[in-house]
Protein backbone atom coordinates (compact mmCIF):
# COMPACT_ATOMS: atom_id res chain seq x y z
CA UNK A 1 0.00 0.00 0.00
CA UNK A 2 1.07 3.56 -0.89
CA UNK A 3 2.39 5.73 1.76
CA UNK A 4 -0.69 8.21 0.84
CA UNK A 5 -2.83 4.94 1.42
CA UNK A 6 -1.61 4.56 4.58
CA UNK A 7 -2.10 7.91 6.07
CA UNK A 8 -5.64 7.45 4.91
CA UNK A 9 -6.89 4.49 6.31
CA UNK A 10 -4.67 5.77 9.72
CA UNK A 11 -7.14 8.49 9.27
CA UNK A 12 -10.41 6.71 9.22
CA UNK A 13 -9.14 4.38 11.93
CA UNK A 14 -8.87 8.07 14.36
CA UNK A 15 -11.85 8.61 13.09
CA UNK A 16 -13.78 5.98 14.19
CA UNK A 17 -11.54 5.25 17.40
CA UNK A 18 -12.00 8.76 18.10
CA UNK A 19 -16.00 8.00 18.30
CA UNK A 20 -15.71 5.22 20.64
CA UNK A 21 -12.95 5.92 22.81
CA UNK A 22 -12.80 2.20 24.62
CA UNK A 23 -9.35 2.25 24.07
CA UNK A 24 -8.13 5.29 26.17
CA UNK A 25 -6.76 3.69 28.95
CA UNK A 26 -4.21 1.65 27.22
CA UNK A 27 -1.52 3.82 26.07
CA UNK A 28 -0.89 7.62 25.06
CA UNK A 29 -2.06 7.12 21.61
CA UNK A 30 -5.61 7.20 22.37
CA UNK A 31 -5.54 10.41 24.89
CA UNK A 32 -3.23 12.11 22.09
CA UNK A 33 -5.79 11.37 19.77
CA UNK A 34 -8.88 12.66 21.20
CA UNK A 35 -7.19 16.18 21.79
CA UNK A 36 -7.92 16.27 17.94
CA UNK A 37 -11.17 16.60 15.87
CA UNK A 38 -9.45 16.20 12.57
CA UNK A 39 -6.12 14.48 11.61
CA UNK A 40 -3.57 15.65 9.38
CA UNK A 41 -0.77 13.60 8.33
CA UNK A 42 1.75 15.37 10.83
CA UNK A 43 -1.02 14.94 13.26
CA UNK A 44 -0.99 10.74 12.08
CA UNK A 45 2.74 10.48 11.92
CA UNK A 46 3.23 11.66 15.35
CA UNK A 47 0.54 9.34 16.56
CA UNK A 48 2.05 6.02 14.68
CA UNK A 49 5.23 7.17 16.34
CA UNK A 50 4.10 7.34 19.76
CA UNK A 51 2.39 3.78 18.87
CA UNK A 52 4.40 1.16 20.96
CA UNK A 53 3.13 -2.09 19.33
CA UNK A 54 1.56 -3.39 22.37
CA UNK A 55 -1.36 -5.08 20.25
CA UNK A 56 -3.52 -4.17 23.33
CA UNK A 57 -6.10 -1.88 21.36
CA UNK A 58 -6.16 -4.60 18.39
CA UNK A 59 -7.25 -7.47 21.14
CA UNK A 60 -9.58 -4.99 23.22
CA UNK A 61 -11.56 -3.80 20.03
CA UNK A 62 -14.72 -5.28 19.21
CA UNK A 63 -14.64 -3.45 15.71
CA UNK A 64 -11.25 -5.31 14.98
CA UNK A 65 -11.07 -8.03 12.07
CA UNK A 66 -13.13 -10.18 11.05
CA UNK A 67 -15.06 -6.65 11.92
CA UNK A 68 -16.82 -5.43 8.87
CA UNK A 69 -15.19 -1.80 10.17
CA UNK A 70 -11.47 -3.49 10.13
CA UNK A 71 -10.34 -1.60 12.79
CA UNK A 72 -6.84 -2.80 13.08
CA UNK A 73 -4.45 0.07 14.87
CA UNK A 74 -1.23 -1.62 15.11
CA UNK A 75 -0.95 -2.83 12.11
CA UNK A 76 -1.97 0.82 10.23
CA UNK A 77 -0.06 2.42 12.52
CA UNK A 78 3.44 0.74 12.34
CA UNK A 79 2.46 1.01 8.59
CA UNK A 80 2.88 4.94 9.25
CA UNK A 81 5.57 4.68 11.32
CA UNK A 82 7.44 3.26 8.82
CA UNK A 83 6.67 5.63 6.02
CA UNK A 84 7.61 8.82 8.25
CA UNK A 85 10.95 7.08 8.29
CA UNK A 86 11.40 7.58 5.00
CA UNK A 87 9.61 10.35 4.20
CA UNK A 88 11.98 12.28 6.78
CA UNK A 89 15.48 10.75 6.00
CA UNK A 90 18.17 13.23 4.84
CA UNK A 91 19.50 13.80 2.51
CA UNK A 92 16.36 12.86 0.60
CA UNK A 93 18.51 10.55 -2.12
CA UNK A 94 19.01 8.12 0.09
CA UNK A 95 15.34 7.59 1.35
CA UNK A 96 15.25 5.10 -1.44
CA UNK A 97 17.55 2.75 1.45
CA UNK A 98 13.54 2.31 3.19
CA UNK A 99 12.11 0.50 0.15
CA UNK A 100 14.23 -3.16 0.67
CA UNK A 101 15.73 -2.23 3.83
CA UNK A 102 16.86 -5.44 4.86
CA UNK A 103 18.23 -6.18 1.00
CA UNK A 104 20.06 -2.67 1.32
CA UNK A 105 21.90 -2.70 4.84
CA UNK A 106 22.96 -6.38 4.24
CA UNK A 107 24.87 -5.23 0.94
CA UNK A 108 26.20 -2.30 2.96
CA UNK A 109 27.73 -4.69 5.90
CA UNK A 110 28.62 -6.92 2.89
CA UNK A 111 30.67 -4.71 1.34
CA UNK A 112 32.01 -2.84 4.40
CA UNK A 113 33.38 -6.16 5.56
CA UNK A 114 35.29 -7.04 2.72
CA UNK A 115 36.26 -3.36 2.08
CA UNK A 116 38.12 -3.72 5.92
CA UNK A 117 39.27 -7.43 5.03
CA UNK A 118 40.84 -6.29 1.73
CA UNK A 119 42.40 -2.97 3.22
CA UNK A 120 44.14 -4.95 5.72
CA UNK A 121 45.56 -7.24 3.79
CA UNK A 122 46.86 -4.48 0.58
CA UNK A 123 48.19 -2.31 3.63
CA UNK A 124 50.57 -4.97 5.30
CA UNK A 125 51.76 -8.08 4.30
CA UNK A 126 48.40 -10.40 4.12
CA UNK A 127 50.04 -13.08 6.30
CA UNK A 128 49.56 -10.51 9.20
CA UNK A 129 45.47 -11.31 9.00
CA UNK A 130 46.94 -14.78 10.59
CA UNK A 131 49.39 -13.32 12.83
CA UNK A 132 48.27 -13.78 16.48
CA UNK A 133 50.20 -10.48 17.93
CA UNK A 134 47.10 -9.86 19.54
CA UNK A 135 47.74 -5.87 18.64
CA UNK A 136 44.56 -4.13 16.93
CA UNK A 137 47.35 -1.36 15.16
CA UNK A 138 49.41 -3.10 13.34
CA UNK A 139 46.23 -3.53 11.24
CA UNK A 140 44.76 -0.22 11.24
CA UNK A 141 46.83 2.99 13.33
CA UNK A 142 44.57 3.98 16.15
CA UNK A 143 44.17 7.60 14.84
CA UNK A 144 43.45 6.21 10.94
CA UNK A 145 40.51 4.06 13.08
CA UNK A 146 39.64 6.67 15.19
CA UNK A 147 38.77 9.49 12.15
CA UNK A 148 37.26 7.32 10.22
CA UNK A 149 34.70 6.05 12.60
CA UNK A 150 34.97 9.48 14.07
CA UNK A 151 33.75 10.76 10.83
CA UNK A 152 30.84 8.26 10.30
CA UNK A 153 29.34 8.91 13.21
CA UNK A 154 29.39 12.38 12.75
CA UNK A 155 27.87 12.21 9.84
CA UNK A 156 25.30 9.24 11.07
CA UNK A 157 24.45 11.90 13.70
CA UNK A 158 23.85 14.89 11.47
CA UNK A 159 21.60 13.10 8.95
CA UNK A 160 19.77 12.39 12.21
CA UNK A 161 19.75 15.15 13.68
CA UNK A 162 18.16 16.23 10.10
CA UNK A 163 15.83 13.89 10.15
CA UNK A 164 14.33 14.34 13.32
CA UNK A 165 14.39 18.44 13.12
CA UNK A 166 11.76 17.62 9.83
CA UNK A 167 9.78 15.38 11.99
CA UNK A 168 9.59 17.92 14.88
CA UNK A 169 8.39 20.35 12.36
CA UNK A 170 5.79 18.43 10.92
CA UNK A 171 4.50 17.45 14.18
CA UNK A 172 4.30 20.88 15.55
CA UNK A 173 6.00 20.31 18.37
CA UNK A 174 7.61 23.90 18.67
CA UNK A 175 4.19 25.09 19.25
CA UNK A 176 3.47 23.76 23.06
CA UNK A 177 7.07 24.17 24.10
CA UNK A 178 7.56 20.47 23.51
CA UNK A 179 11.64 21.16 23.61
CA UNK A 180 11.31 22.63 27.35
CA UNK A 181 13.12 21.26 30.28
CA UNK A 182 9.96 20.03 31.92
CA UNK A 183 8.65 17.77 28.74
CA UNK A 184 11.89 16.71 27.63
CA UNK A 185 12.76 15.07 31.40
CA UNK A 186 9.32 13.45 31.34
CA UNK A 187 9.71 11.87 27.63
CA UNK A 188 12.90 10.93 29.30
CA UNK A 189 11.72 8.85 31.77
CA UNK A 190 8.91 7.23 29.87
CA UNK A 191 11.44 6.21 26.98
CA UNK A 192 13.83 4.92 29.42
CA UNK A 193 11.20 2.99 31.63
CA UNK A 194 9.31 2.16 28.06
CA UNK A 195 6.32 3.53 29.87
CA UNK A 196 3.78 2.49 27.22
CA UNK A 197 5.29 -1.08 26.30
CA UNK A 198 2.50 -2.82 29.07
CA UNK A 199 -1.08 -2.78 26.81
CA UNK A 200 -2.54 -0.89 29.57
CA UNK A 201 -0.51 -2.87 32.44
CA UNK A 202 -0.55 -6.55 31.23
CA UNK A 203 2.02 -6.51 28.71
CA UNK A 204 2.59 -7.28 24.91
CA UNK A 205 0.20 -9.37 23.12
CA UNK A 206 1.28 -12.35 20.52
CA UNK A 207 -0.39 -14.98 18.39
CA UNK A 208 -2.26 -17.15 21.47
CA UNK A 209 -3.81 -13.36 22.86
CA UNK A 210 -1.75 -13.75 26.06
CA UNK A 211 -0.16 -10.69 27.51
CA UNK A 212 3.77 -11.02 28.60
CA UNK A 213 6.49 -8.32 29.12
CA UNK A 214 9.27 -9.99 27.74
CA UNK A 215 9.84 -7.36 24.62
CA UNK A 216 10.46 -4.52 27.69
CA UNK A 217 13.08 -6.12 28.78
CA UNK A 218 14.65 -7.31 25.89
CA UNK A 219 14.60 -3.39 24.59
CA UNK A 220 16.61 -2.85 27.59
CA UNK A 221 18.85 -5.43 27.18
CA UNK A 222 19.19 -3.57 23.69
CA UNK A 223 19.38 -0.19 24.37
CA UNK A 224 21.33 -0.15 27.75
CA UNK A 225 24.28 -2.98 25.79
CA UNK A 226 24.14 -0.51 23.02
CA UNK A 227 25.33 2.01 25.63
CA UNK A 228 27.34 0.32 27.35
CA UNK A 229 29.28 -0.87 24.33
CA UNK A 230 29.09 3.22 23.53
CA UNK A 231 30.41 4.16 26.67
CA UNK A 232 33.74 1.36 26.35
CA UNK A 233 34.89 2.78 22.68
CA UNK A 234 34.89 6.45 24.44
CA UNK A 235 36.36 5.41 27.76
CA UNK A 236 39.13 3.49 25.45
CA UNK A 237 39.40 6.65 23.15
CA UNK A 238 39.84 9.06 26.01
CA UNK A 239 42.40 6.95 27.51
CA UNK A 240 44.37 6.48 24.37
CA UNK A 241 44.39 10.37 23.50
CA UNK A 242 44.07 12.21 27.06
CA UNK A 243 45.89 9.76 29.59
CA UNK A 244 47.94 8.25 26.65
CA UNK A 245 47.31 4.42 27.96
CA UNK A 246 46.72 2.72 24.79
CA UNK A 247 44.50 -0.72 24.47
CA UNK A 248 44.60 -3.09 25.24
CA UNK A 249 42.89 -2.56 28.63
CA UNK A 250 42.92 -4.90 31.61
CA UNK A 251 39.58 -6.99 32.72
CA UNK A 252 38.96 -4.49 35.53
CA UNK A 253 39.58 -1.13 33.40
CA UNK A 254 36.75 0.68 32.14
CA UNK A 255 36.53 -0.45 28.65
CA UNK A 256 36.28 -4.22 29.22
CA UNK A 257 33.84 -3.37 32.45
CA UNK A 258 31.46 -1.24 30.08
CA UNK A 259 32.37 -3.22 26.88
CA UNK A 260 31.55 -7.32 28.31
CA UNK A 261 28.32 -6.60 29.64
CA UNK A 262 27.13 -4.24 26.68
CA UNK A 263 28.31 -6.90 24.35
CA UNK A 264 26.34 -9.27 26.25
CA UNK A 265 23.08 -7.13 26.40
CA UNK A 266 23.50 -6.80 22.26
CA UNK A 267 23.57 -10.52 22.00
CA UNK A 268 20.48 -11.12 24.38
CA UNK A 269 18.44 -8.33 23.71
CA UNK A 270 18.26 -8.59 19.74
CA UNK A 271 17.87 -12.35 20.22
CA UNK A 272 15.28 -12.06 22.00
CA UNK A 273 13.40 -8.95 20.50
CA UNK A 274 13.60 -11.43 17.28
CA UNK A 275 12.03 -14.40 18.91
CA UNK A 276 9.11 -12.60 20.17
CA UNK A 277 8.51 -11.00 16.70
CA UNK A 278 8.12 -14.70 15.43
CA UNK A 279 5.54 -14.99 17.95
CA UNK A 280 3.73 -11.95 17.51
CA UNK A 281 -0.10 -12.19 15.35
CA UNK A 282 0.90 -11.20 12.21
CA UNK A 283 -2.15 -9.21 11.81
CA UNK A 284 -1.08 -6.96 14.11
CA UNK A 285 2.06 -6.53 12.12
CA UNK A 286 3.37 -4.31 8.72
CA UNK A 287 4.65 -7.68 6.34
CA UNK A 288 6.24 -5.52 4.40
CA UNK A 289 8.95 -3.73 6.62
CA UNK A 290 9.80 -7.08 8.55
CA UNK A 291 12.96 -7.01 6.40
CA UNK A 292 14.12 -4.02 7.97
CA UNK A 293 13.02 -4.72 11.49
CA UNK A 294 15.12 -8.23 11.24
CA UNK A 295 17.87 -6.00 9.42
CA UNK A 296 18.40 -3.62 12.89
CA UNK A 297 17.94 -6.13 15.25
CA UNK A 298 20.78 -8.36 13.32
CA UNK A 299 23.45 -5.43 12.87
CA UNK A 300 23.22 -5.11 16.63
CA UNK A 301 23.53 -8.91 17.34
CA UNK A 302 26.25 -8.92 14.93
CA UNK A 303 27.77 -6.21 17.03
CA UNK A 304 27.85 -7.12 20.27
CA UNK A 305 28.66 -11.09 19.42
CA UNK A 306 31.90 -10.19 17.13
CA UNK A 307 32.85 -7.83 19.78
CA UNK A 308 32.93 -10.70 22.61
CA UNK A 309 34.35 -12.93 19.75
CA UNK A 310 37.45 -10.60 19.35
CA UNK A 311 37.82 -9.87 22.87
CA UNK A 312 37.96 -13.79 23.22
CA UNK A 313 39.94 -14.50 20.28
CA UNK A 314 42.38 -11.45 20.54
CA UNK A 315 45.66 -13.37 21.15
CA UNK A 316 45.12 -16.10 18.43
CA UNK A 317 45.43 -16.24 14.87
CA UNK A 318 42.00 -15.74 14.28
CA UNK A 319 42.48 -11.79 15.62
CA UNK A 320 42.89 -10.45 12.64
CA UNK A 321 39.96 -11.64 10.45
CA UNK A 322 37.74 -11.05 13.29
CA UNK A 323 38.75 -7.31 13.99
CA UNK A 324 37.98 -7.11 10.27
CA UNK A 325 34.82 -8.58 10.37
CA UNK A 326 33.83 -6.38 13.40
CA UNK A 327 35.24 -3.73 12.70
CA UNK A 328 32.76 -3.79 9.21
CA UNK A 329 29.89 -4.45 11.18
CA UNK A 330 30.67 -1.79 13.15
CA UNK A 331 30.82 0.84 10.32
CA UNK A 332 27.89 -0.34 8.81
CA UNK A 333 25.91 -0.28 11.26
CA UNK A 334 26.57 4.12 11.73
CA UNK A 335 26.45 4.29 8.26
CA UNK A 336 23.13 2.90 8.31
CA UNK A 337 21.58 4.64 11.46
CA UNK A 338 19.84 7.10 9.51
CA UNK A 339 18.11 4.71 7.41
CA UNK A 340 16.76 2.01 9.08
CA UNK A 341 14.71 0.60 12.23
CA UNK A 342 17.16 2.59 14.28
CA UNK A 343 15.76 6.09 14.13
CA UNK A 344 12.41 5.03 15.58
CA UNK A 345 13.73 5.73 19.07
CA UNK A 346 14.77 9.32 17.72
CA UNK A 347 11.15 9.74 16.60
CA UNK A 348 9.38 8.18 19.50
CA UNK A 349 11.09 10.05 21.91
CA UNK A 350 10.24 13.40 20.02
CA UNK A 351 6.36 12.07 19.98
CA UNK A 352 6.72 11.35 23.89
CA UNK A 353 7.93 14.80 24.37
CA UNK A 354 5.32 16.17 22.33
CA UNK A 355 2.57 13.85 24.03
CA UNK A 356 4.12 15.45 27.80
CA UNK A 357 3.81 18.87 26.37
CA UNK A 358 0.18 18.34 25.45
CA UNK A 359 -0.62 16.90 28.69
CA UNK A 360 0.69 20.42 30.34
CA UNK A 361 -1.21 22.32 27.75
CA UNK A 362 -4.39 20.25 27.52
CA UNK A 363 -4.55 20.58 23.46
CA UNK A 364 -3.34 19.99 20.96
CA UNK A 365 -0.21 21.35 19.07
CA UNK A 366 -2.52 21.70 15.81
CA UNK A 367 -5.01 23.81 17.92
CA UNK A 368 -2.37 26.21 19.00
CA UNK A 369 -1.15 26.92 15.75
CA UNK A 370 -4.69 27.96 14.46
CA UNK A 371 -4.66 30.84 17.57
Amino acid sequence: MHAVDNLKEAERLMTVCNSCRYCEGLCAVFPAMELRRDFGDGDLNYLANLCHGCGACYVDCQFSPPHEFNVNVPQTLAKVRADSYRSYAWPKAFQPMFDRNGTAIAAVTAISIAAFILGFALWHDPAVLASNSGQFYRLMPHNAMAGLFGAITLYALLAIIMGFRAFWKDIGASSVSAGSGLTLWQATKDAAGLRYLDGGGVGCYNKDEKPTDNRRLFHHLTFYGFMLCFAATTTGTIYHYMFDWPAPYGWTELPKLFGIPGGIGLVIGPAGLMHAKLKRHPDMLDPARFGMDTAFLAMMFMTGLTGLALMLVRETAAMGITLAIHLGVVFALFATMPYGKFVHGFYRFGALALYAAERRADRPAKTIRKT
